[in-house]
C-alpha cells in the first residue's frame, strides 16, 4: 500500500485556471515548494494591502504553527499547507470567531465526500478521522488588521511513522478513498468559498446562515466530559453540552454553565 502512494507536486496552473478570476472565486493562488509558514506570509501581504482571496500553498513547510504555539510538521508533499486572507468588511469583527469553525465544517465536508471517511471536529476545529477519533488536521486563525489569515494543515499521505504524536492520523493511514492533493486541495478551497459566502452575505450571523447547525451536526465535543485548559487561570472540567451563536463552547459544571470562547480542550475518557 504505502509504495503505491504518490507524492508528486500539485498542478498549480491547473488550479489557478480552475479558481481564479475571471472563472473562479479567488483573486490569487500561489503555490511555492517551501516556505516557513504560510500565515506569516500572508499576514506580511495583508498589511501590503493584498486582496480578499489571496491563497498561498507549500508543498512544504518548514515552521508550521498551530494553536498554542504548537509546530505542525510534515514531510514535504505529504499533506496540504495553505492559508487564506479574508477581508470579511460588513461582517462584525466580533463575529469573525466563527471564521476557523466555518472552515473546520468546509475542511470535515469535503474529506467525507471525496474520502469516503467517518469525520468529526473537536472543538473549535480540529479533523477527527475514523472510529479512533484521531486528529488528521487543525485550522488556525490570525486577525491582520482588517483581515483575517485562515491557515489550514490536513496530513495526506504520512505514514504511521511520520506521524508527529500517537493521537495523529492520516488520510492514508484512515485507507481513505482519495489521497490525491489536487482534487482535494480544489475541493476544499470550492466548499470554503461556498461555505463562507454564504456566512458573510449573512453578515457573520452563523444561525441565520445555517452554519451553526452544520458545525453542531459534526462536533464530536458536544456530549463528552472534557477539560478546558485556559489562559490565566485554572481549568474547566464538565460536560461540553453546546456552542453557542458566537461559535464559544458551553460546559456545564455542578449546574452552571460557562461558555468559553478560547481554551485547549480534551476529551475525557469514561470509567
Amino acid at each position: 500500500m504505502w509504495s503505491e502512494l504518490q507524492r508528486t507536486p500539485l498542478r498549480a496552473d491547473a488550479l489557478r485556471r480552475a479558481l481564479t478570476a475571471p472563472h473562479g472565486p479567488y483573486a490569487a493562488i500561489d503555490v511555492v515548494a517551501e516556505t516557513g509558514s504560510t500565515n506569516a506570509d500572508l499576514a506580511t501581504v495583508a498589511r501590503a494591502g493584498a486582496a480578499d482571496r489571496t491563497v498561498l500553498v507549500a508543498e512544504h513547510q518548514t515552521a508550521g504553527r498551530g494553536r498554542a504555539g504548537r509546530g505542525w510538521t510534515a514531510p514535504p508533499r505529504s499533506g496540504l499547507a495553505l492559508s487564506v486572507l479574508l477581508r470579511p468588511g460588513g461582517v462584525p469583527q466580533g463575529r469573525w470567531g466563527w471564521l476557523p469553525l466555518l472552515t473546520g465544517v468546509a475542511l470535515a465536508e469535503v474529506v467525507a465526500e471525496l474520502c469516503d471517511l467517518d469525520t468529526a471536529l473537536k472543538w473549535p476545529n480540529d479533523l477527527l478521522l475514523g472510529p479512533r477519533r484521531r486528529k488528521a488536521a487543525g485550522i488556525l486563525a490570525e486577525v491582520v488588521g482588517d483581515a483575517v489569515v485562515l491557515g489550514m494543515g490536513l496530513n495526506v499521505t504520512l505514514r504511521p511513522e511520520e506521524l508527529p504524536v500517537p493521537e495523529a492520523t492520516s488520510l492514508a493511514v484512515e485507507e481513505s478513498a482519495c489521497t490525491d492533493r489536487d482534487p482535494l486541495l480544489e475541493g476544499l478551497l470550492r466548499r470554503l468559498d461556498s461555505v463562507e459566502r454564504r456566512w458573510r452575505d449573512h453578515h457573520g450571523d452563523a444561525t441565520g446562515s445555517g452554519l451553526r447547525d452544520a458545525y453542531l451536526s459534526c462536533c464530536a465535543t458536544l456530549g463528552q466530559q472534557v477539560r478546558v485548559q485556559l489562559p490565566a487561570r485554572e481549568p474547566v472540567r464538565g460536560t461540553a453540552v453546546d456552542v453557542d451563536a458566537q461559535g464559544r463552547l458551553v460546559v456545564e459544571a455542578a449546574g452552571v454553565r460557562e461558555a468559553l470562547s478560547a481554551g485547549d480542550v480534551t476529551h475525557l475518557r469514561s470509567d
